[in-house]
């Protein structure tokens, strides 16, 4: 690999994908090139990155040649299709959504969890689901210093988990919700202005969990290489813009106290702890916007547990960052330090 590799972002007019253009230009990822990639109906648009304006390219099966690093952020099927094609190609994909993430030879990373498991890529690497890295990102330094034993997450995703079109749905809809006139939801299945229901993702008719759940459940098991940790989810959206949230009841193998987590959570990459009793301040979205860290409070004792050995929490963290394209671009610069191309199956 490189240490100036030739990029190339697929889905590059999402939501996502302009945040992977911000954080090239903020995080100052070197690059040789730069490729944009989408749909045929976006090729022709301009777009800026840094001090370059760039045009907008249709994706086909010539969009790799000469690429190194692919960020793939246009879906699961775009990512069935293409990921392969460029893997073949030489170039490495690093792919947000859920097509590769269960694929036992496809590594699923979070750089200040396992970023050891990125060395095994064979030309893809999966990003996780915004609701795990930002479930996950606090846990783990708990996790290494007292085994998880059970987590209980309940989830409030923001409109940004459902993309730039849903963003603009729930604006659309809370102006016409304001001004007294009708809204017809044609994004996500039910009115969303002072509205919150169950994730939109497809029901498990077998478990009745939803597919946000279970991507939830199965990749912590992964990641943590943990399959033993007792896991259920229940993911809600709610009528926020932006940042999701996540409370989290969690049992370890052995009593802890809300000082260790503060103590263990203190000095932890990714995460900053906003907890204030005294004023009622905690993690709230509209401080997670925009932000890189997953923040983190609310952190008590769990009441019902005569052992002592779980823990209460409330989380916050930016979906479109650190739950997608902050964590593709670390995996990135993960890469580029240890020279890490594709590796011959």
């Amino acid at each position: 690999m490189s240490s100036c590799p030739n990029i190339a972002v697929v889905g590059a007019t999402g939501a996502v994908g302009v945040e992977f253009l911000r954080l090239i230009e903020s995080r100052k990822f070197a690059f040789g090139s730069l490729r944009l990639l989408a749909s045929p109906r976006s090729s022709g648009k301009t777009m800026i990155c840094g001090s370059q304006s760039l045009t907008v390219e249709a994706l086909d099966d010539k969009s790799f040649e000469n690429v190194d690093i692919a960020f793939f952020s246009a879906g699961g099927s775009v990512s069935k299709q293409f990921a392969p094609i460029a893997a073949r190609c030489g170039c490495v994909v690093i792919d947000n959504s859920s097509a590769f993430r269960m694929d036992p030879n496809v590594p699923l990373v979070i750089p200040e969890i396992n970023p050891e498991a990125a060395i095994l890529h064979r030309g893809i690497i999966a990003n996780p689901n915004c609701s795990t890295i930002i479930a996950l990102l606090p846990l783990w330094p708990l996790h290494k210093h007292n085994r998880i034993r059970r987590i209980i997450a309940s989830t409030y995703q923001a409109a940004s988990g459902g993309g730039a079109a849903a963003m603009q749905e729930l604006l659309d809809a809370t102006q016409a919700y304001l001004n007294g006139s009708e809204h017809k939801p044609t994004v996500l299945p039910h009115p969303y202005a002072f509205n919150l229901f169950s994730h939109n993702a497809a029901i498990d008719l077998t478990t009745l969990y939803n597919e946000e759940e279970l991507k939830m459940m199965r990749e912590t098991h992964k990641i943590f290489n943990a399959p033993e940790i007792r896991i259920s989810a229940t993911c809600v959206r709610v009528p926020v813009l932006r940042a999701h949230c996540e409370a989290l009841n969690v049992e370890f193998t052995d009593p802890i106290s809300p000082a260790q987590v503060h103590a263990w959570l203190k000095n932890q990459p990714g995460v900053r702890v906003i907890d204030d009793a005294e004023r009622n301040y905690f993690p709230m979205p509209r401080d997670a916007s925009g932000q890189d860290d997953v923040l983190v409070g609310r952190i008590r004792q769990d009441m019902s547990d005569p052992s002592n050995s779980s823990i209460a929490m409330f989380v916050s963290g930016d979906q479109l960052l650190k739950g997608a394209a902050l964590n593709g671009i670390q995996i990135a610069e993960l890469l580029v330090k240890r020279g890490l191309g594709v590796v011959a199956a």
